[in-house]
């Protein structure tokens, strides 16, 4: 079951009013510079906000990107690989032979490959690429320090909260991403996370369940009579801060186990058959058909991950079959299915993992980490497909030219999601943060 944590107060992502600016003007900025403050502004004066929403493919262990985008056919074998580079849509542009539905939908993906980091660990380079900053994993590999920073989910959930009785921020897993947690936000801004196998005989998520133990009409007595409990004590507490964040944890609860929305969103017998065989019939598969479904109920963002790319060894088979033989079928469906519901111009879907795979082939047939050089994949919102941002070197060693960082690549999805990426925080020891450390908008991936 899940475990709700009391959250605080949720605001929207707004900009600074013309009233909030002549407050500010009174007041020392408390480490907000001009021209942060002056980005707020401009948000606020934008006009009408777009409602975007987020479904990030997670090739968690670090998907190779010689042998998936930016192939390199014309490098040396020990470097290039086993595997051959196939024509696309996109005049010009090729992927990888085992890419062939996905082939078929490059006009509707811009690639960046600009973006670097230098995380060579998988808990410090998750940190690094779903948070924007860096961070010193321990020995179990867990990020560790005075400040762990929310992921991009978090930050959204924190900004957007709660719709239509729906959690903000799913998450779709086997259990392998290293990190992904609210950080300083606190676990209530941690996703909702399903383990169960959408792609199981009699899937059914228990937490937007009532336990047939239990029944509707029994716990709908223990809910007034927690409320009466809390009448009492709130007026017996002055302060009755804890009798608030008690209140709103049960609330969340109460409102994801009853909503009805909730209830048909996860719902994946709804769903034809033809439409199940196009996603494909294995787990990740039917958790990206699943997160489609989320997204239109009214869920902020959802990650499917896709595991089993660390390829230290075996890399060529294993990608072979079965890791991209299942990230073709399910991301080229993705991607048909919200161009055809009209749903693409209003999602925002990303397909990255940690770091690439070393350039050249290791003594195991392998690849091993290599945060220098990664190619990631943007589709709708507003995102300039079928383009290619940036340049590899001729053995996809280095970035040629321009590079971008993680904190860019977080003010650039924040941005693309309508959230805040200059936000300020409290971190659990109080001090001042903000979302990002000033990172750069990547204008380049926008039409």
């Amino acid at each position: 079951m899940l475990d709700f944590i009391p959250p605080s107060l949720t605001r929207k992502c707004d900009g600074l009013s013309r009233r909030a600016f002549l407050r500010v003007g009174s007041l020392p900025f408390v480490g907000l510079s001009l021209s942060q403050f002056l980005a707020s502004q401009a948000r606020a004066d934008s006009g009408a906000r777009r409602d975007i929403n987020c479904i990030l493919l997670w090739c968690d262990g670090g998907i190779s990107t010689i042998d998936t985008f930016d192939m390199k056919p014309d490098a040396p074998v020990e470097y290039r690989g086993e595997f051959q580079p196939i024509a696309t849509n996109v005049p010009g542009l090729t992927v990888c032979e085992h890419l062939p539905l996905v082939a078929q939908q490059m006009d509707k993906i811009c690639q960046l490959r600009t973006v670097e980091h230098t995380g060579s660990q998988h808990a410090e380079a998750c940190h690094f690429m779903l948070t924007g900053w860096p961070q010193i994993p321990d020995v179990n590999a867990q990020p560790v320090g005075s400040t762990v920073h929310p992921c991009f989910g978090s930050v959204v959930s924190e900004q957007k909260g709660w719709f239509n009785g729906l959690p903000p921020f799913v998450q779709l897993s086997a259990g392998g991403i290293k990190y992904h947690h609210a950080g300083y936000l606190g676990s209530a801004y941690d996703p909702l996370i399903i383990h169960n196998d959408p792609n199981s005989k009699g899937f059914r998520v228990e937490d937007v369940s009532v336990p047939d133990s239990i029944g509707v009409a029994r716990m709908e007595r223990r809910r007034s009579m927690l409320a009466a409990l809390d009448d009492l004590q709130h007026g017996l507490d002055k302060s009755a801060g804890a009798v608030y964040y008690r209140n709103e944890f049960y609330q969340q609860a109460y409102d994801l186990i009853t909503s009805s929305a909730a209830k048909e969103a996860f719902r994946l017998d709804k769903e034809s058959d033809s439409m199940c065989d196009r996603y494909g019939r294995f787990r990740e598969g039917q958790a990206t058909l699943l997160a489609r479904r989320l997204i239109e109920a009214g869920v902020r963002f959802v990650t499917v991950e896709f595991n089993g790319y660390d390829t230290h060894d075996k890399n060529f088979i294993e990608l072979k079959s079965p890791l991209l033989p299942k990230l073709d079928q399910a991301y080229s469906a993705l991607l048909t299915d919200l161009h055809d519901r009209g749903l693409l111009d209003n999602t925002l879907v990303i397909c990255m993992g940690e770091f690439g795979r070393t350039p050249k082939v290791n003594g195991a047939a392998g690849r091993d980490h290599f945060p220098a050089v990664n190619s990631l994949c943007f589709s709708g919102a507003g995102v300039k497909m079928g383009e290619v941002i940036g340049k590899t070197s001729d053995k996809c060693e280095r970035v040629v030219g321009a590079t971008n960082t993680t904190h860019d690549l977080a003010a650039t999805i924040y941005h693309t999601l309508d959230c805040d990426p200059m936000k300020e925080y409290r971190t659990l020891d109080n001090r001042p943060i903000f979302t990002t450390d000033n990172g750069k908008i990547i204008s380049e991936i926008f039409a």
